[in-house]
């Protein structure tokens, strides 16, 4: 607990700042550029540059997609470490109107291609580090029409449609972009199916920078220190906390556990951004001074067990701000920086009604486990819809709330508390990993008859994830030779740890998996740890 102080309501001042049609990227910019002049946007790998600098830089930017032919509407997609040029080029797809498509850097070839092909991508903008991962994508199949590479300006192999990124280009003037218009398509791991693309509008990223910046009591001048990736909405958010409040965002380029208080000293940063799973990794490390000389009042820091945010806490000095939110919605359940809080995910947000329902949609009484669901009161503050699937985005959307497929119970007093997730995913290391895209993989391979991914406990606060194959009639396969062939085809994240060969899977009489008996066994007997056999999986 923290004593309470004043509480600023920014929601009810940029509700009132910023009409309806003006919630869009291009009026953010305009107007932060007009208010905050001089004082630095963004630092980041690659160099800086401020307020005023910004609708001229975004918009010479855009002028690089003009020339190539991207056109108001068309998907821009991005695989790039957090970069000064990742962040010109997100922000110039809103300008000209355009939808960014961010690429998690672990995906490999196959998930690319099939981004790249559902997304109608014409232009994929890739740093130099990650084009090893094109080779297995046929290009010539897909809308892509450029490719254009970040780096050292040298490609190693130059052919259509590789070229070096042009850069920037002639200025051109922003689109008349409306708040209901996308910006961003982000596939997020599917749960009992492919990935879903999700389309959030303009006016979404609004009113993410609008209550994140409220619940952490943002004021102008803040820095926001991030090494979370820009291809998550964690990290491009804080580029709308800083367009809005008059904040600078330091980007790092990937987290690292050893630097990470001393790029918070470095940076003078008053703010920072957490994963849960980031807290063990720190407090593994030996207590040091550098924990509490920096600056940093408050971190956003969802997901952190209660015991672990204590110790963090108590070590550090940061406050943890917990909360609730997700691609699909926006901040709309959590604590705010220096009021009374107490356990559990928050409190509901202004903006937003929510309910917890039974399989029939059927609110629940205070205290009993049922389903999450949301609603906005504001136009466009969340998803637009799923791309291409229109019947997921019905069954999500249902009567009228959206689904969020987490059980929590509500309490008395109004907080909300987590207690499991309904849909089949698995959480590792900050990442939503879907079983059903690790048993496509593995179910693709010709000794394996069938396999079932799901997930064990970890070490850390979230999931490891764990595999159990059924192989083919007069196949030999080793675990190792399994984890050996998932290398290669998934994201470093989403490699199972864990492997059980079973003679056969379980399942109902009608033929479903029987997953829980799996998780109920978990790491076992019959269980082999690919770690403990010496097998690291990195990026």
């Amino acid at each position: 607990m923290v004593g309470s102080k004043r509480v600023i309501d920014l929601v009810r001042r940029y509700r009132e700042a910023f009409s309806a049609p003006d919630r869009t990227v291009v009026q953010m910019l305009l107007r932060a550029a007009r208010q905050f002049g001089d004082m630095p946007f963004i630092k980041a790998p690659g160099g800086s540059f401020t307020f005023a600098e910004a609708p001229q830089l975004v918009g010479a930017r855009a002028g690089a997609f003009s020339a190539a032919g991207v056109r108001r509407g068309d998907v821009v997609a991005v695989m790039c470490d957090n970069h000064l040029d990742f962040a010109l080029t997100f922000l110039a797809a809103g300008w000209a109107g355009c939808t960014i498509l961010p690429i998690n850097t672990a995906c490999k070839g196959p998930q690319i291609e099939e981004f790249l092909r559902r997304s109608a991508a014409v232009l994929l903008v890739i740093h130099e580090n990650f084009l090893k991962t094109l080779d297995l994508v046929d290009l010539s199949g897909l809308p892509v029409r450029d490719v254009w590479v970040l780096g050292s300006g040298q490609l190693s192999r130059a052919s259509n449609p590789l070229r070096t990124d042009p850069g920037r280009g002639a200025h051109v003037e922003p689109a008349e972009a409306r708040p209901g218009d996308s910006l961003l398509l982000l596939f997020t791991s599917g749960t009992t199916g492919p990935a879903k693309g999700v389309v959030c509008p303009n006016a979404q990223f609004f009113w993410w920078g609008v209550h994140t910046a409220n619940q952490l009591q943002l004021k102008n001048g803040d820095i926001l220190h991030t090494a979370l990736p820009l291809f998550h909405v964690n990290a491009l958010n804080t580029l709308f906390q800083a367009l809005l409040v008059g904040c600078t965002v330091v980007l790092e380029e990937r987290f690292s556990a050893s630097r990470f208080y001393a790029r918070l000293n470095e940076s003078a940063a008053t703010v920072t951004f957490v994963l849960g799973a980031m807290v063990p990794i720190l407090l593994a490390r030996a207590p040091a001074d550098e924990e509490q000389t920096h600056r940093v009042l408050r971190a956003l820091g969802p997901g952190v067990p209660d015991h672990l945010r204590e110790e963090f806490e108590r070590r550090t000095g940061i406050q943890l701000i917990n909360g609730f939110g997700s691609t699909e919605t926006n901040f709309v359940i959590g604590w705010q920086f220096g009021q009374p809080r107490g356990d559990g995910m928050g409190r509901l947000l202004d903006g937003f009604q929510a309910r917890v329902v039974d399989c029939e949609d059927a609110p629940v009484p205070h205290g009993t486990p049922g389903e999450l669901v949301l609603r906005a009161t504001e136009p466009h503050a969340f998803m637009t819809e799923y791309l291409g699937m229109p019947e997921a985005t019905l069954a999500a959307t249902r009567n009228m709330w959206f689904h969020t497929g987490d059980r929590v119970v509500r309490r008395e007093d109004g907080t909300f508390h987590f207690v499991d997730r309904i849909k089949d995913v698995i959480r590792r290391r900050g990442e939503n990993i879907s079983s059903f895209e690790i048993e496509s993989i593995l179910n693709a391979h010709p000794g394996i008859a069938v396999a079932a991914a799901y997930p064990v406990a970890s070490e850390l606060a979230e999931d490891e994830v764990m595999i159990a194959v059924q192989l083919t009639g007069g196949h030999v396969l080793t675990e190792r030779e399994i984890i050996e062939y998932c290398v290669p085809r998934m994201p470093y994240f989403a490699v199972p740890r864990f492997v059980m060969m079973v003679p056969e899977l379980p399942r109902t009489p009608t033929g479903k998996l029987e997953k829980y008996k799996l998780q109920a066994i978990g790491r076992g007997a019959g269980s082999w740890d690919r770690e403990e056999h010496g097998i690291k999986v990195t990026r």
